[in-house]
């Protein structure tokens, strides 16, 4: 059984219950109404305390072979008088009983759930212009969108304790990955991600306006957008502009990161010859959106650079570290409840013989 946020039925605070037992770290027995328990010797106090009744004697058929047969039926006592072995059987009943209603509850080995941290959105570009070979990984020359799965996503496994969710954005923006403490799935997702998949456009605009809209019912001091492009607003219903007003009205920060070489030699009919890549990156709108939402601008040039940028984005907001514990909690009470119900049913089974031997042969 495992708890998680929020806190579910069933579950409590370890410091609530730390006097339950001792031992960090181990599963302890915990009775939520402990006073109950006092009860137990009430039977004891009433047998001891209280005068004995007194039972008329009555004139009856005595049968001289009567004892055996009661023997032979497995209860040890006179006529009329309760035996001791049948008064602990009903003690027993009666600390079961009790023991029942004292709820006791299973309280499992500590469970450590990170606190809840920053809810971060990344928004990537995956249109047509970021198949562009113009950087590096590992000594190779790969395509942005391939440096940018790899980089984005050590960042995202170094997001303990926040939310994160994925937005892809190309002649729309469609959500990949909702807002979730589940990091590897939303870095399986990442990776799943393919050039064209939303389109060969760029809807930089619709990219924040789909995550303001995912944002703005979380807390308004963790509402985080990391938005990366290699190019301009090119398609969409939503301006960027106006998309980053509406962002910094309903308190979600904003960090644009711009990607791509500023220059790449490239094989021509004449020879070798030296082109600026990126050369559509609308770096004046990206810089309107970070300052609009208090955010930041950055500009990754090569994979170390946008390494650089994810790093500095840890730097200002860093993840939370603080940790909640909480212990999965298991009702034991219907145990001791059923046994006492069985010897329950016993006793009055036994009752019952002997009070039909009782008539046959008193």
């Amino acid at each position: 059984m495992r708890c998680l946020p929020p806190l579910r039925r069933g579950c409590r605070r370890a410091g609530q219950v730390a006097d339950a037992g001792s031992g960090e770290g181990l599963g302890v027995i915990h009775f939520e109404w402990q006073e109950i328990l006092y009860l137990i010797p009430l039977p004891l106090l009433l047998r001891y305390l209280l005068p004995p009744v007194r039972r008329h004697q009555e004139a009856a058929l005595k049968v001289p072979f009567y004892q055996d047969l009661l023997s032979f039926g497995g209860v040890s006592r006179r006529v009329g008088e309760q035996s001791w072995a049948m008064f602990l059987l009903l003690l027993l009943t009666w600390t079961l009983l009790v023991v029942a209603a004292a709820r006791p509850q299973w309280l499992g080995e500590p469970v450590v759930l990170p606190a809840s941290g920053r809810d971060l959105m990344l928004a990537v570009d995956t249109s047509g212009s970021m198949e562009m070979t113009d950087m590096s990984l590992n000594s190779r020359p790969v395509d942005r969108l391939t440096v940018v799965k790899s980089v984005a996503g050590d960042f995202i496994e170094r997001r303990v304790g926040d939310r994160v969710g994925l937005i892809l954005f190309g002649d729309q923006a469609y959500l990949q990955t909702p807002l979730t403490f589940d990091r590897e799935t939303t870095n399986y997702m990442l990776n799943e991600a393919a050039i064209g998949l939303a389109g060969q456009k760029t809807a930089i605009g619709d990219g924040i306006g789909l995550a303001v809209k995912r944002l703005r019912e979380r807390p308004q001091d963790s509402r985080v957008l990391i938005l990366l492009t290699d190019g301009a607003n090119t398609a969409g219903e939503v301006d960027p502009r106006q998309a980053a007003k509406l962002a910094a009205k309903v308190g979600v920060k904003i960090y644009t990161i711009g990607v791509g070489a500023d220059e790449v030699r490239v094989q021509g009919f004449f020879g070798s010859r030296t082109i600026n890549p990126s050369a559509d990156l609308d770096e004046e709108t990206l810089k309107y959106i970070a300052e609009t939402t208090g955010g930041a601008y950055f500009r990754a040039r090569d994979t170390q650079s946008l390494e650089q940028i994810y790093a500095r984005i840890d730097q200002l907001e860093p993840a939370i570290t603080e940790t909640e514990t909480f212990r999965p909690v298991q009702p034991l009470f219907f145990y001791p409840l059923a046994l006492a119900l069985l010897l329950s049913g016993l006793i009055a089974w036994r009752q019952c013989g002997i009070s039909l031997l009782s008539r046959r042969w008193g």
